[in-house]
């Protein structure tokens, strides 16, 4: 085997180069500015400039499908998309955090240093092809993750939620990195392209081997809030500042099922009747957990939370497809189609609820939408389009991510999975239009906080025109994917 390093390694991995070097510059020059925050615009700009050129390098050399590192990272079809995707939630999420009030003031160099490393983390988890650089990828994320959470300038809540998503994250980390131990142990590899060989057939005569699979599956499910183990994401996303909420709720879903999505595409459900009845079991209950408690909610926070847990139940849905499915080009583009829709809608709701906290401990109910359509009405109309499109309504885009990913399902013979699925879209229209109706009609007061949110509103409005246009040109963005996954 061939150990150097050579220039095409390099390019390969340059636009993790470039997350780690701009993320850099920030940090230095508050340092050498004898430790004072400099210009948070300045900072936001030149994090932005970072993601576009890592996104850029991305596009040349991302969908290459050349590996790096002796075939430790993988840049395919899967890595770009899932990378790009996870860039342009980090952008609207650091525009975020430049204007609410929980993540501004003395830390924003350091809040910026740890969302682009939690990125490199990102695009690391999405182009392994090695269970153990995989769990690496996914320790960087989290880890800068935690610290992002507790360094809100709310002092209560975040601090509480932050050691929650530490210490339930360390230990499905460790349920992951066990069941890996096992894979080794038994398959004597833990590099996915290689597992594809045999793992479908290993998962039949070898119990070690299904064991393995079997943690893996659970670390990822407690990563993406498969029920049961959903249980720390309406503390987590409640306590977290909103804008870094709004980030996971996105980027952190996407690259975690991309990853999810790669393990999957070993086959090995077409092995284990048992591992596919239980998965398929768990996307059912966990959708209809999450539209279920999102109904009982008041604080709308909590709703997105568990609005997210059951759109964690719809992706499980897709992933299940595109493991039993011997060409799996359109179910894993159905998943990844899915997987941008969800965060451009998720991303608009959270910048909106953004905008309305006056303080770090405000927290917004649905009654607090009253009036808003009258005070804001171009946010009241772009934040009912998000309601509406995570809905599944059509003609928005959220209703043709949903129509791919549930017709895949149906083309693998996975019909009652479609059926829950669309029976739980119903179910949710009701907690989605509660805020709408406050909005239009019952009077109020509601409005967005005073200090200056340009670039927060800029951010709400071009999403909200993206979930229009798209939906109406979804067949062409779809075929694009399902061409770079082939």
């Amino acid at each position: 085997m061939n150990n150097s390093i050579g220039l095409s390694d390099i390019l390969l991995i340059s636009p993790l180069i470039v997350l780690f070097l701009f993320s850099l510059i920030p940090l230095t020059g508050k340092v050498l500015n004898n430790n004072k925050e400099q210009n948070p615009a300045s900072s936001l700009i030149v994090a932005l400039i970072g993601l576009c050129v890592a996104g850029g390098l991305l596009v040349v050399f991302g969908g290459s499908d050349q590996t790096a590192f002796n075939g430790q990272l993988l840049f395919d079809g899967l890595t770009q998309w899932a990378g790009l995707i996870a860039l342009l939630a980090a952008a609207g999420g650091l525009i975020m955090m430049y204007e609410n009030t929980s993540t501004q003031g003395k830390q924003f160099s350091e809040l910026i240093f740890l969302t682009m490393n939690s990125i490199l983390g990102m695009l690391i988890l999405v182009s392994a092809v090695n269970l153990i650089t995989l769990f690496i990828g996914l320790e960087l994320m989290s880890l800068s993750l935690y610290l992002m959470i507790a360094m809100s300038n709310e002092q209560k809540i975040s601090k509480e939620a932050a050691i929650k998503y530490f210490v339930l994250g360390s230990f499905a980390s460790a349920i992951f990195l066990y069941g890996v131990s096992f894979v080794f142990g038994s398959a004597n590899t833990v590099n996915i392209v290689d597992l594809m060989a045999n793992a479908a057939t290993l998962v039949k005569t070898n119990k070690i081997f299904l064991f393995g699979m079997s943690f893996i599956t659970i670390g990822f499910c407690f990563k993406v809030s498969i029920a049961p183990f959903h249980a720390w994401t309406p503390d987590v996303y409640q306590g977290a500042p909103t804008p870094i909420t709004s980030y996971m709720a996105t980027a952190v879903k996407t690259v975690s099922f991309a990853a999810f999505l790669r393990v999957m595409a070993t086959q090995t459900l077409n092995g284990s009747q048992n591992l596919f009845d239980v998965l398929q079991w768990l996307a059912v209950i966990t959708m209809t957990v999450g539209n279920v408690a999102a109904i009982m909610q008041t604080n709308f926070k909590r709703t997105l939370a568990y609005s997210s847990i059951s759109h964690s139940g719809y992706l499980l849905v897709g992933l299940i497809t595109a493991g039993i499915s011997q060409n799996s080009s359109y179910s894993a583009a159905s998943v990844l189609f899915y997987l941008l829709t969800y965060s451009v809608m998720t991303m608009g709701a959270f910048a909106v609820l953004s905008m309305m906290e006056k303080s770090e401990n405000h927290f917004l109910t649905n009654e607090d939408f009253s009036g808003f359509a009258k005070n804001q009405p171009l946010l009241a109309f772009c934040l009912t389009v998000f309601l509406l499109s995570l809905a599944g309504l059509p003609p928005l885009l959220g209703f043709f991510g949903k129509l791919y990913l549930f017709s895949a399902a149906v083309n693998e013979g996975l019909m009652w999975l479609a059926l829950w699925g669309v029976i739980n879209s119903v179910i949710s229209v009701f907690y989605y239009l509660r805020p709408i109706v406050m909005m239009y009609m019952k009077d109020g007061n509601a409005d967005i906080a005073e200090h200056p949110q340009q670039a927060t509103t800029v951010l709400v409005v071009v999403a909200a025109i993206f979930i229009l246009i798209a939906g109406l040109f979804s067949g062409p963005l779809f075929t694009l994917f399902e061409k770079s996954l082939g």
